[in-house]
């Protein structure tokens, strides 16, 4: 297998998952310069030999060795080869009404956050919101309080570069919890083992599940599909708007909004991913103290209001959810490896079987691979052949042709076409998913 060999490798082949950290640490050498674009970081200047090595350590697009920060990490090189280090797996929500309506899903990351404030266990949470001058754009910043917090609450699906402000991290008086996505994760727990001053104040870190990522063109689709040509004219941008699932709702300046229930605003994935979250493996976080994602199950889906899967994976981790559980901040539900396995069986067959697929093709290409420490295999031939449509689906959908027809089509059909579809996909490949799944 080819490895990235630089930084300038790891953006030229598609490999950087824009976690933001080579912006953070060169000063001021690398830039990400087209937001709502690529949104790539730029080399506007030649690194001196100590940055270009710490830049190359910190970058997680390159490879993070699952097996050796088990160890790093929770001091255990053991876990589940899908779910990684735990120690409980639980069904719940936010006991408080307000945080549980204002999350994604359940609420828990938000709340844990508050219950720490409170209990002034932190002094700041750095965690992503949506800018104040630029409200199309996702900002992320360290907050101090409860209505900081609550701000920054629910999924963004465009990209992020939460880490750029790792010397505002560094800078900051008092204790940190760090919110963020794998690629973010992971880069946080390498300046960690090397004890860089940056992360020194970082003491919890906790993070969303992952599935993929947009680009910015994602939301300027969806606007011309409505007859809206000028992103700059938004007011306010809302992924996971109302009450679960919630509705992506875009706010303009004139008072018009534009809104799709999020199932349905989903059509916007195949035309618009990220590519390189094609070759994310860590699907549920698994280097923080506390991860969450939506409960994906009928039993939970059907009753609204929504409900998160809660994994522990750290001691002070589980320390915090007996601490809230105890002070009825939080309704949680132990469940076992089964059946959180299978609530997310697709989105574990996406990132555990399909991304050693996706990077074993990229292997034939001569194209490099980011180092994982390990490698999936053995999967049936009709997994392989699976995979092969929907990479062949996504190269389609994501030419200019094909999103020109989308955005010709009105958003309120196409995104019902998309969930019938979906459905119908998931009927038909289930037994392929779910074969020889469970380990």
């Amino acid at each position: 297998m080819r490895k990235p060999e630089n930084i300038s490798d790891v953006i030229r082949h598609g490999l950087c998952n824009r976690c933001g950290s080579c912006v953070g640490l060169s000063g001021g050498k690398i830039v990400f310069e087209d937001r709502t674009g690529k949104y790539l970081p730029v080399i506007r200047e030649t690194l001196d030999d100590e940055t270009s090595q710490l830049v190359w350590k910190a970058c997680s697009g390159k490879g993070f060795n699952f097996p050796d920060q088990r160890v790093s990490v929770f001091g255990n090189p053991g876990g589940h080869p899908y779910i990684g280090h735990y120690q409980n797996i639980y069904i719940g929500h936010s006991r408080d009404p307000e945080i549980r309506l204002n999350a994604a899903s359940g609420g828990i990351l938000s709340a844990i956050l508050i219950w720490l404030m409170e209990k002034k266990m932190i002094n700041g949470a750095v965690v992503l919101g949506m800018s104040e001058t630029e409200p199309w754009m996702t900002r992320p910043f360290i907050a101090t309080s409860k209505q900081e917090i609550l701000q920054a609450a629910q999924s963004k699906y465009i990209i992020s570069s939460v880490n750029e402000i790792l010397p505002e991290m560094g800078r900051f008086k008092g204790i940190l919890a760090f919110v963020g996505l794998p690629g973010q994760v992971q880069s946080i727990r390498l300046l960690q083992e090397i004890k860089h001053p940056f992360v020194k104040n970082i003491k919890y870190v906790f993070g969303p599940f992952y599935g993929n990522t947009l680009h910015f063109s994602s939301v300027k689709s969806f606007l011309r599909s409505f007859g809206e040509k000028d992103y700059t004219r938004i007011s306010k941008l809302y992924f996971r708007y109302g009450e679960w699932p919630g509705n992506m709702r875009v706010e303009m300046k004139d008072g018009k909004y534009y809104e799709l229930p999020k199932f349905h605003a989903n059509y916007l994935i195949p035309f618009h991913i990220l590519k390189n979250s094609l070759l994310c493996t860590d699907l549920s976080n698994e280097y923080t103290d506390i991860s969450g994602g939506d409960a994906w199950a009928p039993a939970y889906e059907e009753r609204g209001k929504g409900f998160s899967m809660v994994i522990s994976r750290s001691g002070q981790g589980q320390d915090i959810l007996n601490g809230m559980m105890e002070e009825g901040w939080l309704q949680l539900d132990p469940i076992g490896e089964k059946e959180a396995v299978e609530m997310h069986s697709h989105g574990y067959d996406l990132k555990k079987r399909g991304t050693f697929i996706r990077m074993q093709f990229r292997d034939w290409l001569g194209k490099p691979n980011p180092g994982y420490g390990y490698r999936l295999r053995g999967f049936p031939f009709s997994r392989y052949l699976m995979e092969i449509i929907i990479d062949l689906l996504f190269q389609l959908s994501g030419t200019r042709f094909a999103r020109w027809i989308a955005e010709r089509i009105p958003p309120k059909t196409i995104g019902k076409i998309f969930e019938k579809a979906r459905k119908v996909w998931k009927r038909s490949t289930h037994k392929v998913k779910r074969e020889k799944l469970q380990m």
